[in-house]
C-alpha cells in the first residue's frame, strides 16, 4: 500500500513541481503566467462578457453545490479536491447529538477526546494527530472561523445540530483562501435560513449515562424578510466519574433583502458550557475500574458569544463584492487543581473580510475569479490565581494576534470539461506578548513577533460521463504558532516569549477521482502527499515548544455508496493513513496517535410503516501513543464498533414527525486512548432516543 501511495504521488510531484534544485522560481511560474493572462484577456477583450457562442455550450452540471471549496458557491464536480457534504436529513438519520458523532464516520477524520466531551473533542484531518493536533484543520461557522488563538479545541456544543442546513467537508490544502491552519482541510458548518411559511421544531432525545437533549427552532421567510431562532439544552452524567457536561445554546439570524442587488444578513449566538475534567489514569487503575476518575477536582466553565454582520452588491456582469463583520468573545474558566492552576481567559476576536467575486467569459471560455481580504485582530487575557475562590492572583498575561492576508484565485474553463485553476495568498501576522509575575513584581517578557507567510496552489478538474470528475491538485500551506506556543505562560517557572519559534510550511499534492459508473452508484478516491517543516510540539526535556523536524503525512481516502433500488442503499468508506519523521532522531519513525487504517461501512435497509434500519460497523487501526515520537512505549490498541438504529418517518395531521432509536458500542468493546502513559477509557454499549416534530 505505501509503495503504490508513495509512487503516485511523487510522480504527481514531478508533474507540478519538476525542477526540485530550484523549487522557488518554479513555483510561482503557473500562478504568475495565469494572473498575468487573466488580467490581460479580461481588459482587452471581454467587452461582452456572455457571448452568444458561449452561452449555448452544453454544461456539465451536478446537481451538490458547496460554498467552502472557493468561498462562493460552486458544483463539486468542478472542484479539485475530495469533498463531502452532510445534509439536514441525513444528520437526522445519524441521531447525533453532537458535531463529532455526526463527522466521525467521514473517511479521513479522527476524533478524539481526554475528558469524554464533546465539546473539548480534537479533530485530525489526513493523519495530523501527533501530539497537538490543533490548529491543522480549520472549522468554519456560516464562513466564520472558529479555532482559537490559543492551542485548544473549538467547542463543538455551541451548534446545534437541529439547527444545521448542512456541513461541508473540505479535505486537503486550503491555506490560498483561509490562510492559517487550513492544512488538513477545512469544515464549514452552515446553518438554516428562513424559508417559506413559519415553521416551529421541537425535538427530545435522551440515552444511557444521563444524557438529555432539548432543541427548538423557528424559521420562517416574507418577500424581504427571513428569520431564524434557535434554542438547545443538552447535560450528560458522562461515561466516567466526573465527566458531566451541560450545554446552554441560543441563537437567531436575520435576512433582509433591501433592494434587488442588495442584501444584508446579521446573525447572533450565545453558549455556556460546564464540565468536569475526569483526567487520566494509570493502567493498573483502568483494569481496576475504567470507568473512576484520576482527577479529583478539576472542571471549566465557558461562554461564547458571536455577532455577523454579512452584506453582499450585485453588479450584474460586473460581480459581487461582499462584506463580512465579525466579532466574538470567549470567556473561559479553568481550575485544575492537579496542577494547581486556576486560571480565567477571555478571547476577544474582531474581523473584517471583504471579496470580491466575477464570473465573465473570455473567447468563449468561462472564468471565474475570486480576490479578498482576511484582516483578524484577537486579543487573549489571562489571570492566573492560586485557589479556585480566586482571592490572590499571582500573574496577569496580555497577548495580541493581528493578521492580514490577501488572496486571490482564478478559475478557468480550457474547454467544457477541463478546468485550470491557481491562487496565490500572502499573509502578515504580528504575535503580542506581556507576561507579569504579580507575586513578584517582575516583567518576565513584553516582546513581539512577525511571521511573513505566502501559500500558492495549480489544479486540474477534469469532468466526465453526467457527473464524474478527476483532478490533480498542487498546493503549499502553513500554520502561525498559537498564542500560548509562542508565548509560554503556562506559570510552572518556564514562561518566557520563544523569538526562535517558527511557522509551520508545507507543500502537499494530491489526485483523485468521483466516478459514477451508473446513477446508483458513486466512488470516490483520493490520494495525497504532504511534506511538512517545522511543526511545533511540546517538548518535555526542555520544557517549552520546538519545531520538529520534516514530517510526511500520506495517505489514501476512499469512499462508496450504492443505492439499492427502492429497498435500501449501501455506503461505506476507507482511509488509510501514513505519518512519520522524516528527519532528525527520529528518522522514520511514526508520528504518534495517527491510526494507520479506519473503516466504516453502513447499510440503511428501508422497511415498511416508513421505519429505516441502519445496521453499522466502524474500525479504527491501532497507533502510537501520544508523546512516543521513538515509538517504543504501549500502542493504542484497535478497535471495532457495532452500532445500530431505527428511524421511523411519518407525517402527522399536517406535522412531520421523527422518531429515533439507537444502541452503539453493541460488543460492549473497551477501547481508550493514551498519552504519555495515561489512559484515557472511552464509553461502553450505551443506548440513545429521541422524537423531533416540526410543524
Amino acid at each position: 500500500m505505501s509503495f503504490h501511495v508513495s509512487w503516485v504521488i511523487a510522480s504527481l510531484g514531478r508533474v507540478f513541481h519538476p525542477n526540485r534544485q530550484h523549487p522557488n522560481q518554479v513555483r510561482f511560474v503557473p500562478v504568475s503566467v495565469l494572473f498575468i493572462l487573466f488580467f490581460s484577456i479580461q481588459s482587452g477583450l471581454c467587452a461582452d462578457p456572455f457571448p452568444a457562442q458561449a452561452t449555448s455550450s452544453e454544461k456539465i452540471v451536478m446537481p451538490e453545490i458547496v460554498v467552502t471549496a472557493t468561498r462562493t458557491a460552486e458544483e463539486v464536480s468542478r472542484i479539485p479536491a475530495n469533498v463531502s457534504v452532510i445534509t439536514a436529513d441525513e444528520l437526522k438519520k445519524t441521531g447525533a447529538t453532537t458535531l463529532p458523532e455526526a463527522l466521525e464516520r467521514l473517511e479521513g477524520l479522527d476524533f478524539r477526546s481526554y475528558s469524554g466531551n464533546a465539546s473539548q473533542s480534537a479533530i485530525d484531518i489526513r493523519g495530523f494527530g501527533g501530539d497537538s493536533p490543533y490548529g491543522k484543520s480549520l472549522i468554519l461557522l456560516d464562513g466564520r472561523r472558529l479555532n482559537r488563538p490559543d492551542q485548544a479545541s473549538v467547542n463543538w456544543l455551541q451548534i446545534p445540530i437541529t439547527n444545521i442546513e448542512r456541513i461541508e467537508v473540505v479535505r486537503g490544502a486550503g491555506s490560498v483562501l483561509y490562510g492559517d491552519s487550513a492544512i488538513g482541510g477545512v469544515i464549514n458548518i452552515i446553518t438554516k435560513r428562513g424559508e417559506g411559511k413559519p415553521k416551529a421544531s421541537a425535538s427530545v432525545t435522551t440515552g444511557s449515562y444521563g444524557l438529555h437533549d432539548e432543541q427548538v427552532s423557528v424559521t420562517g421567510s416574507s418577500e424581504k424578510l427571513s428569520c431564524t431562532i434557535f434554542g438547545e439544552n443538552q447535560k450528560s452524567s458522562g461515561y466516567r466519574d466526573r465527566s458531566t457536561f451541560s450545554s446552554q445554546s441560543a441563537g437567531l439570524r436575520f435576512g433582509y433583502k433591501m433592494t434587488e442587488r442588495l442584501d444584508l444578513d446579521l446573525g447572533m449566538s450565545f453558549n455556556k458550557t460546564d464540565y468536569d475534567l475526569p483526567g487520566s489514569l494509570s493502567k493498573s487503575q483502568m483494569e481496576q475500574d475504567r470507568r473512576q476518575a484520576g482527577n479529583p477536582d478539576d472542571d471549566g466553565a465557558e461562554k461564547y458569544y458571536n455577532m455577523d454582520l454579512k452584506t453582499a452588491y450585485s453588479w450584474d456582469h460586473a460581480g459581487t463584492l461582499s462584506l463580512d463583520l465579525l466579532y466574538g468573545r470567549k470567556d473561559l474558566g479553568n481550575n485544575t487543581t492537579s496542577w494547581s492552576s486556576y486560571n480565567n481567559n477571555l478571547i476577544d476576536t474582531y474581523g473584517i473580510t471583504p471579496k470580491y467575486t466575477m464570473e465573465r467569459f473570455i473567447l468563449g471560455h468561462f472564468n471565474k475569479v475570486v480576490a479578498g481580504i482576511d484582516y483578524y485582530y484577537e486579543t487573549l487575557t489571562q489571570d492566573r490565581y492560586t485557589s479556585r475562590d480566586r482571592t490572590l492572583q499571582t500573574a496577569t498575561v496580555d497577548l495580541t494576534r493581528e493578521s492580514l492576508g490577501y488572496y486571490l484565485r482564478d478559475e478557468f474553463n480550457l474547454l467544457n470539461n477541463l478546468i485550470l485553476n491557481a491562487g496565490l495568498r500572502m499573509e502578515r501576522t504580528t504575535l503580542k506578548g506581556k507576561d507579569t509575575d504579580l507575586s513578584a513584581h517582575t516583567l518576565l517578557y513584553n516582546e513581539h513577533k512577525v511571521h511573513s507567510a505566502e501559500a500558492h496552489e495549480i489544479g486540474l478538474t477534469y469532468l466526465f460521463g453526467k457527473t464524474s470528475k478527476a483532478y490533480a491538485k498542487y498546493a503549499t500551506v502553513y500554520r502561525i504558532p498559537f498564542t500560548d506556543e509562542q508565548a509560554a505562560y503556562a506559570g510552572y517557572g518556564s514562561d518566557t516569549f520563544l523569538q526562535d519559534l517558527e511557522k509551520e510550511k508545507g507543500e502537499t499534492y494530491e489526485i483523485g477521482t468521483q466516478f459514477y459508473p451508473v446513477d446508483s452508484l458513486r466512488i470516490g478516491l483520493s490520494l495525497f502527499r504532504i511534506n511538512m517543516e517545522n511543526e511545533i510540539t511540546y517538548n518535555y526535556a526542555t520544557w517549552r515548544n520546538d519545531n520538529l523536524d520534516k514530517t510526511r503525512h500520506e495517505g489514501l481516502e476512499c469512499a462508496i455508496d450504492l443505492k439499492l433500488k427502492t429497498w435500501g442503499k449501501l455506503y461505506g468508506n476507507f482511509t488509510y493513513h501514513r505519518a512519520e519523521f522524516r528527519a532528525g532522531s527520529y528518522d522514520g519513525k511514526t508520528v504518534p496517535m495517527v491510526p494507520s487504517r479506519k473503516a466504516n461501512a453502513g447499510l440503511e435497509i428501508y422497511l415498511p410503516y416508513n421505519l429505516t434500519l441502519r445496521p453499522e460497523i466502524r474500525y479504527t487501526d491501532d497507533a502510537f501513543q501520544g508523546g512516543d515520537n521513538a515509538n517504543t512505549a504501549a500502542k493504542i490498541k484497535s478497535y471495532t464498533l457495532y452500532d445500530l438504529s431505527l428511524l421511523y418517518r411519518q407525517k402527522i395531521f399536517n406535522c412531520d414527525v421523527s422518531a429515533y432509536l439507537g444502541a452503539q458500542n453493541l460488543s460492549n468493546e473497551k477501547y481508550e486512548l493514551i498519552y504519555y502513559n495515561g489512559y484515557y477509557p472511552y464509553p461502553g454499549f450505551n443506548l440513545k432516543g429521541g422524537v423531533s416534530v416540526t410543524f
